[in-house]
């Protein structure tokens, strides 16, 4: 039986990784199917579970980068569990006046039963060691990893000097440039780039020098998008059990738009413009782990329920890191909403070799003069950047008028216009 624990397929294109935590330290037990290693690819960040139970014998150290396929460790077989006749033979060696010795195991014991009685925050070997050894009550924990299993980081604000499986502090000082620790109001902190950050960091530097990007804006009037969903709200979640909200409308009419302007839902490869006849359109969607950018394929054929449920989806199995690389692969036109976070006016960068991207923003009331009287409006700025090498400014602003159109008059969007 093969007992290897290799990296796993990242999806297309992915042929390395960096292993960026091991949950478990060599010799540590470990369960089937429990992870006990996180892999940082250019494209996401994956968790690696073992392939069976036994003991774990670590072959490639941390921040080591490794090949899809390589070995990283091995399972070997687990010692024989100790017999109840041994067990009690040992406890019938500890002196009964041992008093602290008592006080341990009860301390042990009691640390069990607590685990015992609160599984909903799932735990592993490692974690139950760290509760047993803090003596800490996992219902006062807020676990972060995947179905509500409590992860090492989880730790910190109950016990900061507890040590992770690898052997390092949680919580670790603060050092000056030369490497001594220091205190006090002036300090730095210095923090190794993730895989899936320095590839974002590299893949932005590369855009904006291999694209001639340019932002065009304009401003929408929400009133009757927001009359649509107040009125319609409670039955369409009653109904579908799933919110109406502002994304599926400009989805809606980025699609209708896309078909209208096609060289938007274009990109360029070498000398060739490569034209789109269907709209995947990507939607940014925060994570813990950073923002992703998953693709609904074929939005103009897809309703205001399907557009809603996909959207839902992806962002509850982006908060537990599910999304896979091929739902974030491809996309001809991208959609971010900077304005869930606050922002009123910003310059999106697309997303490459994608020609373009439209940024949402803050919905805020102002006054806005309508047949020469001054009234207070639902007012949305929105952002179109676009690569002006093969997108002209006309088309640019005629793009985003069509889709200020479309939200100003959702009628539009039921008939096709």
């Amino acid at each position: 039986m093969d007992r290897s624990v290799v990296v796993p397929n990242a999806g297309e294109s992915v042929s390395e990784g960096e292993i960026s935590k091991w949950y478990k330290s060599n010799g540590d037990m470990v369960e089937k199917d429990e992870i006990i290693a996180d892999l940082e690819t250019e494209k996401a960040s994956l968790e690696i579970r073992a392939p069976m139970s036994g003991r774990l014998a670590i072959k490639v150290e941390v921040n080591s980068t490794v090949n899809i396929g390589d070995v990283i460790a091995n399972i070997e077989d687990a010692p024989p569990a100790p017999s109840e006749k041994k067990e009690d033979s040992l406890k019938e060696q500890v002196p009964t006046e041992n008093t602290e010795n008592t006080k341990k195991r009860e301390k042990v014991e009691e640390s069990e039963e607590k685990l015992a009685t609160h599984r909903s925050p799932h735990a592993g070997p490692s974690v139950r060691k760290l509760l047993r050894e803090g003596n800490i009550d996992p219902a006062s924990i807020m676990p972060s990893g995947r179905g509500g299993r409590i992860r090492n980081e989880d730790f910190v604000p109950q016990a900061p000097s507890l040590e992770v499986p690898s052997g390092k502090p949680i919580v670790q000082g603060i050092f000056d440039e030369k490497g001594k620790e220091v205190s006090g109001d002036r300090q730095i902190r210095r923090e190794k780039m993730s895989r899936i950050r320095r590839t974002i960091a590299s893949r932005l530097l590369s855009t904006k020098n291999e694209t001639a990007l340019l932002t065009t804006f304009n401003e929408v009037d929400m009133s009757e998008v927001i009359a649509i969903r107040s009125k319609y709200k409670d039955q369409f979640k009653e109904k579908h059990q799933v919110g109406l909200g502002f994304n599926s409308f400009f989805m809606k009419a980025a699609s209708f738009a896309l078909k209208a302007f096609p060289v938007v839902n274009s990109k360029i490869e070498g000398e060739e413009i490569v034209y789109a006849n269907y709209e995947d359109i990507g939607i940014a969607v925060a994570t813990p782990k950073g923002l992703i950018v998953p693709v609904v394929r074929d939005v103009g054929k897809k309703s205001f329920i399907e557009l809603e449920k996909q959207i839902l989806d992806f962002a509850l199995r982006g908060r537990e890191n599910r999304v896979t690389l091929e739902e974030m692969n491809g996309g001809t036109f991208s959609i971010t909403n900077g304005g869930v976070f606050g922002s009123m006016l910003s310059t999106p960068i697309i997303n490459y070799p994608q020609s373009a991207i439209l940024g949402l923003h803050k919905i805020s009331k102002r006054p806005v003069v309508l047949d020469d009287e001054i009234k207070i409006k639902p007012i949305m700025y929105v952002a179109l950047t676009y690569d002006h090498r093969q997108i002209d400014g006309a088309q640019a602003v005629q793009f985003l008028v069509h889709i200020k159109n479309s939200i100003e008059d959702p009628t539009r969007l039921l008939i096709g216009l």
